[in-house]
């Protein structure tokens, strides 16, 4: 039963190889195996591939199954076509784009394997990548905002400037008419006589501005700090709105850039252990003699080709034969007399219907 199975699975065909011996029917069995468990690999391959895709095992394993039944059907396609030639070279020839394009399979099956293989140590490149990635988005972020957080910043340090000037202009006023008064400065004079109330006067109305200024200014400040707060929510919002984009950031084609930063060899290897196991068939049917299923294929397609030719040199000179008989009866045909005189009674009748015809378009238009 297996066994027939992996026949089946080798495309050789059942009439012939089933009157061989079972040695050669062992031989197909076995190319038949290596095309269904490579076939085997490509579902696992694909079905892990797609499932880092649609993260569901069941849309991954289905997706996976067609394309596991493609590469099955291109390998035992692959391998039935081959056909073994009395050179070597012509075999080598026919089978050059067969191993060309087994090679393509190979590959693309490996890399999904290699894939799962080295999960871990691709997690770890991934890891290092997203961290690179948040920093710089929160670089890339924070430098859209920075002109305003900037620009508020410098308003907010500009009003506390004014009250800070106003402030040190009021204590110098104070000061001036204190020691006016202690006579230490100004008229020398002690005590509180006119020139100290006009000092103390002028101070008295900058400390007024002073409290004006400092009460719209502190308003302002208020509103600019709410600003920037605002601000600030807005940046930290849209980092935290990003930070799930970077977080995800671990499908396909993310894990085969990552797989192209790990040491090559270790992943070299593993494709050419598929590539071995894909190109294995067509290897064994080049290396291999003619064996008994080989010639009676051959012989039963060089039976097709013999009777296709038969047919074909029949076909023709049924063809020349009956040409050369209807040239024989239409040279007889033209030598009678009584039909060449029915034709030329009736050519002078079309043209005089035609004369007429003319003749009377004429009169109409005149």
């Amino acid at each position: 039963m297996l066994k027939r199975f992996f026949i089946t699975c080798s495309g050789a065909d059942k009439a012939i190889i089933y009157s061989c011996s079972n040695g050669e029917q062992n031989k197909y069995a076995g190319i038949g195996a290596t095309v269904f468990f490579t076939a085997l690999l490509a579902w696992i391959a694909a079905s892990y591939a797609l499932y880092t895709v649609f993260d569901t095992i069941y849309a991954a394993a289905f997706f996976g199954l067609i394309w596991g039944l493609l590469i099955f059907n291109l390998d035992r396609f692959i391998v039935s076509t081959i056909r073994k030639r009395d050179r070597f070279s012509q075999e080598l020839l026919q089978a050059t784009p067969r191993i060309v394009l087994a090679i393509i399979i190979a590959i693309v099956i490996s890399k999904p394997l290699e894939i799962k293989i080295f999960e871990k140590e691709i997690d770890t490149v991934l890891v290092k990548e997203k961290n690179e990635m948040a920093l710089a988005n929160k670089k890339q972020v924070a430098d859209y905002y920075a002109g305003d957080l900037s620009k508020n910043k410098a308003s907010i340090d500009s009003l506390k400037s004014e009250i800070a000037q106003k402030e040190k202009e009021v204590n110098a006023l104070y000061a001036t008419y204190i020691t006016e008064a202690e006579g230490t400065s100004g008229t020398l004079k002690l005590g509180k006589g006119p020139v100290y109330k006009e000092k103390r006067e002028k101070h008295d109305a900058a400390l007024a501005q002073l409290d004006t200024l400092r009460k719209n200014n502190m308003a302002k400040i208020a509103a600019k700090e709410t600003a920037a707060a605002d601000l600030q929510t807005d940046l930290d919002k849209k980092i935290a709105d990003t930070q799930p984009v970077i977080d995800n950031f671990d499908g396909l084609m993310a894990r085969i850039n990552a797989l192209g930063k790990l040491p090559l060899l270790p992943s070299l290897f593993i494709m050419l252990l598929f590539l071995a196991i894909e190109t294995s068939p067509i290897i064994a049917k080049l290396l291999s003699p003619k064996g008994e299923y080989d010639f009676k294929l051959e012989e039963g397609e060089m039976a097709v080709k013999t009777g296709l030719t038969q047919n074909n040199y029949q076909r023709e000179l049924m063809r020349t034969t009956d040409a050369a008989i209807y040239d024989d009866v239409y040279g007889e045909i033209r030598q009678d007399k009584e039909l060449y005189n029915y034709k030329k009674k009736k050519a002078i009748e079309l043209l005089e219907m035609q004369a007429d015809s003319f003749s009377n378009k004429q009169k109409n238009a005149m």
